[in-house]
């Protein structure tokens, strides 16, 4: 009964992946319904030699006449050019769905990629998602057509070499069919023995992606800190571990091969055994031997190296499932049916009661409390790791709150759709991503439809009017990956640039000169302080000199809002921490308070 179950279950399984690929060949189905029907005549065909042996046995060979049979080997050149022809046509057709069909699967793949959630990022390497946004995709689909034309124009042939042996004599067929169970048999256990080895390699090839994508982007810290042998040795164990991967694959299903060739052989001799005494009592010709023995040559032989396409066959039906446990991955960032219209605001960004966890149990976040009006600049600080980049980045929506809510305008932010939220706000990071392209590229992501004179605008009040008039090329440089050919501060303008074509009233600045040096802080600071006007603004900062001017200062330490005023509020409040900070950062005596100078008139 267990076997039963188990043995549906796989049918079902079979069955529903290739009903989950249906609407991917829809589009197309025609060609793909054509690509195997071609199948039919291909894999018949190959029962036409077999078949035309008999009559050329028994009259040519046997009763040395050639009175009929002249015209047999044309026939067969015939038959053979006609199949050559279909099986042309049919990879051809093969090449071109599969092609179709890999390409509308990437491309769902890829919306899936842009659209999924920052967090699924945090615990996910580059080399993960290579693989399963885009090997898993070829893989399935050359598992799905590939192998599904192999099969069906093996099955084909198999059902007109079966006819050619039922023709020739129903008991040596029922002998042949009877070795042919037991040898093919094994190959209904090749998913089990290979699924979890599967997945032990495809961790290794994430690992190995995750590695070449780490040299790229690394390649400086590598040559900076003599990292070359250490990642040659980390490189070396991991193809190791994919080589041991591999041969105990091999090791699970390559006895099937010598097997299947084991009972095949008894299964020739038998048959040879059998035919030879059926020929000597009558039962059957010369010719009648002949053909059968060649049509199951024909049906055995290819079963020989069948373990290799089961093998292939199981690995793009476990892709298959990969892929779509992809595309079934539930949206964490839920938005309503009926969002609600995205205002103008008016009023500012409340935070109530706003508590967030990484992970389920730990919170990093805890009963945060804010209010932030139109036109305000609130500066987040506190020490490294406290939770300020963590409680900005709920306000785009990169991760949802946990408790509490936040609140454009008094409306839960969970009721806008995500794309007006984000169309929204701004935001500058401390390392902004570039992509390949040319500055203008860049910087029109902000706003695709600016002009040119919305272009040189945002270049000018991004400090940025000289650097271009600088270049040979001016905003049509190209910057290479990331934004490589550029500096630091420069490639900090290009994205404030981009922030002003975006002009949206809410800005974020994560860190956004930290990593710069003072000359090219200057510079930016200017333009952040361009960006800033009539916006309201959230600034991460650990350079205290660059928040003095805001309006209201948030110290969060330990994820908890521990201080907030202006900077002479904060630098009044004996021993609190925005003032420890402050001289730590400056070392210089902080000014004292008036209850601090009463108490020394005292003394």
């Amino acid at each position: 009964m267990k076997l039963n179950l188990k043995q549906t279950m796989e049918k079902n399984q079979f069955v529903v992946n290739y009903r989950r690929m249906w609407p991917f060949i829809k589009p197309f189905w025609p060609m793909a319904l054509l690509s195997l029907l071609i199948c039919i005549p291909v894999g018949s065909l190959d029962a036409v030699i077999a078949l035309f042996l008999k009559p050329y046995t028994d009259i040519v060979v046997v009763g040395k006449s050639m009175e009929s049979p002249w015209y047999i080997p044309l026939l067969i050149v015939g038959f053979t050019t006609v199949q050559g022809l279909l099986n042309f046509g049919g990879t051809y057709l093969n090449a071109w769905v599969g092609g179709r069909l890999t390409m509308g699967l990437k491309q769902r793949l890829y919306e899936k990629l842009v659209e999924i959630e920052p967090s699924y990022f945090d615990k996910t390497t580059s080399g993960e998602v290579l693989f399963r946004f885009n090997s898993d995709a070829e893989l399935s689909c050359a598992g799905l057509l590939g192998n599904l034309k192999s099969f069906l124009t093996r099955i084909f042939s198999s059902v007109a070499l079966i006819g050619v042996l039922f023709y020739n004599s129903w008991q040596l067929s029922i002998l042949a069919i009877v070795i042919l169970a037991v040898a093919v048999a094994p190959l209904t256990r090749v998913k089990k023995l290979l699924k979890t080895l599967v997945s032990r390699n495809n961790s290794c090839v994430f690992q190995v992606n995750t590695t070449y994508n780490e040299t790229f982007s690394g390649n400086r810290t590598i040559a900076a800190y003599n990292l070359q042998e250490r990642q040659k040795s980390r490189f070396n164990a991991l193809l190791a571990d994919v080589f041991n991967i591999t041969v105990a694959m091999t090791r699970r299903t390559a006895w099937i091969t010598p097997f299947m060739h084991f009972v095949i052989s008894i299964g020739l001799g038998l048959a040879i055994a059998l035919g030879s005494w059926l020929i000597v009592q009558g039962t059957i010709s010369a010719g009648n031997f002949v053909s059968f023995i060649t049509a199951l040559l024909m049906l055995y032989t290819p079963l020989k190296n069948i373990t290799n396409v089961a093998v292939s066959v199981q690995q793009s039906f476990l892709a298959i499932e990969r892929v779509f446990s992809l595309l079934d991955r539930p949206c964490v960032l839920v938005e309503k049916e009926e969002p609600a219209e995205m205002p103008v605001v008016k009023r500012g960004v409340t935070f109530e009661h706003v508590c967030f966890e990484y992970n389920k149990g730990t919170e990093v976040l805890h009963d945060i409390n804010l209010d932030v009006r139109v036109g305000e600049m609130l500066a987040l600080v506190g020490n490294s790791g406290g939770g300020k980049s963590t409680l900005v980045s709920l306000l785009p929506r990169f991760y949802d709150v946990t408790k509490g809510s936040i609140r454009i305008d008094g409306t839960d932010i969970r009721d806008f759709t995500l794309k007006d939220l984000r169309q929204n706000i701004a935001m500058v990071f401390q390392d902004n991503f570039l992509f390949d392209g040319t500055i203008r590229e860049n910087i029109l992501l902000g706003n695709p439809d600016a002009t040119d004179k919305d272009i040189e605008e945002a270049l000018s009040r991004a400090c940025l009017s000289d650097f271009i008039a600088s270049l040979d090329k001016g905003v049509e440089t190209y910057i290479g990956e990331r934004g490589i050919l550029l500096s630091g501060g420069q490639k900090q303008r290009v994205a404030i640039a981009r922030a002003f074509l975006k002009n949206a009233p809410i800005v974020i600045l994560d860190e956004a000169t930290s990593a710069l040096d003072n000359k090219s802080e200057e510079i930016v600071q200017r333009a952040i302080d361009n960006l800033m006007k009539d916006k309201t603004v959230f600034v991460i900062a650990h350079r205290l000199s660059t928040v003095k001017n805001a309006n209201r200062i948030a110290v969060i330490n330990e994820g908890r809002l521990v201080e907030l005023g202006s900077h002479e509020e904060l630098m009044a409040i004996p021993g609190g921490q925005y003032r420890t900070l402050y001289n730590m950062q400056f070392k210089t005596p902080a000014p004292k308070s008036e209850e601090e100078k009463s108490a020394e008139e005292v003394a």
